[in-house]
């Protein structure tokens, strides 16, 4: 297992200690840096997702409002009922 330091502020350290009394400490923090790491990667997913659509958009032809709609109204005609 390994060691890490953080400086936090003190008012930060007392409400942590007071609101995890009894409990095992370095589990809690390793949860929350878990839960931080997860975090962090969903967020580099979404931002490389809205890269991929900006860079097509950039280089897709426009597309009228006219065109747009009859797609949709021919997807709609081809869509099974709603139950």
């Amino acid at each position: 297992m390994s060691t890490m330091n953080f400086s936090v502020p003190e008012n930060v350290k007392e409400r942590f200690n007071r609101a995890f009394a009894g409990r095992n400490k370095s589990a809690v923090v390793t949860r929350l840096l878990e839960e931080a790491i997860a975090q962090a990667e969903r967020q580099q997913v979404s931002d490389a997702a809205i890269e991929r659509i900006l860079a097509r958009r950039r280089t897709a032809p426009p597309t009228s409002a006219e065109e747009v709609r009859r797609i949709r109204d021919e997807l709609r005609a081809d869509a099974p009922p709603a139950a």
